[in-house]
Order: structure tokens, then sequence, then C-alpha cells
């Protein structure tokens, strides 16, 4: 089976800036927050009160039985899913779905239900505990519920690497089609993490933004003036598919995944090396695995959340892998407009990342008022930047010292 080629055949975003592929490229290109006041809960009491929130479209919402079953998680993950599949055009009733994978990562699971049953608990004791708390909550119900819903028998596994878990889930899938595993292979990540929980675990951190009387402008990856990064919820499935079998059945890509670079920082567990060296190796991996020389890579889809630490270490580790070169490379970060998706935000991303390569337009990054010049990136900002797009790279880095590069190509 080596010499197998995977392409991307539908894509699936379900996103704060926008649900479905034409609304979310739209979002992109308009360079707009999509951050707003928290409205799942009140938050009226924290010391950060915005997110970035997904406003799904009764048409994509499960029914009540399925709905009141699973997490929001799910929810969202099932929309991506839906959506992904009817861009790709493929037909399940004539297609072997024994040969159908699906993968998708996630940071935290079922959110919502883990902080309900929780509060239940304190309240009533055991009692009050959902008996449907275990499989709504479980990392692994929205890639097994998709498998369910469709049918599907192939390999079906969940990848969870905090914020790099959907570039991983990616990573999977491409190594099930390329080993003969599978034909096709519903990939991408899911996040519903908007709760009073992680918002304050995150605050507690420092973590996040506190422009609360800004919300829109509170993202702002790579500025001088940032002040962290800003929690959304998402998902994002990927369609991605043997070469052959997509020809096969008549289906015309919209890129190919070329390869990925995956390396660890071993360093710590929440910040990221200074000197970027690992994530540094992780690009080259990529670019290796993708046959392609630095002078190649035409657009980097960074991983930008907006916190001093990443910004610094992802523009040195860039310098580091792509020499001269990379001080020419257009950059944007998708986490201005859609915020920080955490296990969500690679496949979010990496749908961006083709974006990019079908249009042939790079995407600005949103609130870019004031550039960090010390980072030494060509960042998009203002408006979206036409250009020949060749090879795209989209990079994902973790607490926990993950970090994974997607190499995207033209098919």
């Amino acid at each position: 089976m080596t010499g197998r080629r995977v392409v991307v055949t539908g894509l699936g975003p379900v996103t704060s800036l926008g649900v479905g592929a034409k609304a979310f490229h739209a979002g992109q290109l308009e360079g707009r927050g999509a951050v707003r006041p928290i409205s799942r809960f009140d938050a009226s009491d924290l010391p950060v009160r915005i997110a970035a929130e997904v406003d799904l479209p009764d048409e994509l919402r499960l029914a009540r039985r399925d709905f009141i079953a699973t997490d929001r998680v799910t929810h969202l993950a099932a929309a991506a899913a839906s959506l992904a599949l009817a861009d790709a055009g493929l037909d399940l009733d004539a297609a072997d779905r024994n040969r159908i994978g699906v993968v998708l990562g996630t940071g935290c699971g079922g959110a919502e239900s883990i902080r309900h049953n929780g509060t239940a608990l304190a309240r009533k004791g055991p009692g009050g505990v959902g008996a449907r708390f275990i499989p709504m909550s479980m990392s692994n119900s929205s890639a097994s519920w998709i498998a369910i819903r469709y049918g599907l028998g192939g390999p079906v596994t969940t990848t969870v690497t905090a914020c790099a878990s959907g570039a991983d889930a990616l990573l999977t899938a491409h190594q099930m089609i390329v080993t003969g595993e599978a034909d096709v292979v519903l990939a991408g990540g899911t996040e519903a993490p908007v709760t009073d929980l992680v918002v304050s675990g995150f605050a507690k951190m420092k973590a996040l933004s506190t422009r609360n009387e800004e919300p829109e402008r509170a993202s702002r990856p790579f500025g001088a003036d940032r002040t962290g990064f800003v929690l959304g919820e998402g998902a994002a499935v990927l369609v991605l598919e043997d070469a052959d079998h997509a020809r096969a059945r008549g289906a015309e890509p919209l890129a190919a995944l070329l390869g990925y670079g995956r390396t660890c920082d071993a360093y710590h567990v929440v910040a990221p090396r200074p000197d970027g060296a690992a994530a540094a190796r992780a690009v080259t991996g990529a670019l290796r695995s993708a046959g392609l020389a630095p002078e190649e890579v035409s657009h980097v889809n960074a991983h930008g959340t907006g916190t001093v630490l990443n910004d610094a270490a992802e523009a040195a580790a860039l310098t580091t892998a792509l020499g001269p070169v990379a001080a020419r490379i257009p950059v944007t970060a998708t986490k201005s407009m859609t915020g920080h998706t955490l296990g969500a935000a690679g496949a979010i991303e990496a749908v961006a990342a083709v974006q990019t390569l079908v249009h042939q337009v790079v995407p600005p990054t949103a609130n870019l008022d004031a550039p960090d010049l010390a980072l030494g990136l060509d960042l998009v900002a203002g408006e979206p930047l036409d250009t020949r797009v060749s090879a795209v790279l989209s990079n994902s880095f973790a607490f926990g010292g993950h970090n994974v590069v997607l190499a995207f190509g033209r098919p």
C-alpha cells in the first residue's frame, strides 16, 4: 500500500466565525473577530466574561432523542461530519462502510456534562448523577457516535493531545489511509469548553485575555498589545481519502495532505520551549515528509494563540526551520477570529489552510493593529492577500509540549 496519496475531498467547519465552508471562508476574508459576551451561562462573577460561541443552525441540530443523550461536544461534531460528507458528495450507500474510518480530536471531551454532573453530585449526592453521564462525557464519544450514526465499520479512534488534538487526528487519518487500513476517513476535532469551570481554570492560569469590554478585539495573536488567548468552541471534520478512491468515484480533490511532522518539547506541561527547537523539528519533519523545500512554502497558518510565550516560541521555530525565507512567507493566525478552540483548533485551521489553497487568497489576522516587529514574521493584516499559493503549513502546538505541523498542497 506504499505510495498511496491522501487528498481532501470535503470540508465541514462549525465555528463562531461561520458554519459551513462558504460562511467560514467569507468570515476569514472579512478578518473579523467572532468573540462576544458569554451567553451559555451567567459569567457576571467571572474575571473573564467573553468567548467565541457557535450559533448552530436548526437544520444541523440533532433530533431531541439524540440531543439529550449527547454532550454539546458531540452536537458540534455531528454537525461538522454532516457538512463534510455533503461537501465531499460521498454516497455512503454506494461505499464500503467497513473501509471508512473516523478520527476526532478533543482536549476536554464532554465538558458540559462533567460540569453539570459534578454540580449535581455536590448538591444531591450520588443519586443526582445522570445515567448517561459516562457515555456523554467520554472523550471518544463523538467519534464513536458518528461511526454509529453512519454505520462506519473502519478504524475509529480519538486523539487527546490538548490543542494539537485536531491536527493529530488528521495525521492519524493520513497514516490509516497510507497503510491501507482505510480508504476514507472522517477526521478532525471538536470542543465545547465554554463552561464556568473551564473558563475559571484558564483564567486562574492568567492565560486568557480580560478585554471584556471589547470582546471582538480581544484575540490579538502576534500583536505587541496582546493580552492572552480567548476561549472558543467549535468543530471541523475533513473527509480524507485515498486519491485513487476519490478518482474512482469522480470526486474532485480540494487539496492534498502531503505530510506532517510531530515532536514533543519534553520541557514543561504548559509553557513552550522558549527557543522553539522542538516545534522547529516538527516543521522540518513536515517539509521532509512532504518533499518540500522551505522556499516552496507559500503560507503558514500559525498556531498563534496571542500569549507572549507561544507567539515568541512559534516565531523562533519558523525562523529556525525555514531560515531566511521565514521573513517572507505570509503568516495568518485564525484564532484571532475564532478564538482558541483547543482540541478543535488544528482541524479548523486545516480547513482554513485548504481554503487558502483552493481560493489562492491568504486571510488576514484580525486585530493586528500593532504587530510585534521583534518576531520577524510577514504577518498578514488588514486585507486578504491575493497571491500564488502552492503549499501551506498548518501549525498546532499544545500544553504537554505536543507539536504537530501539517503540510497541504494543491491536488
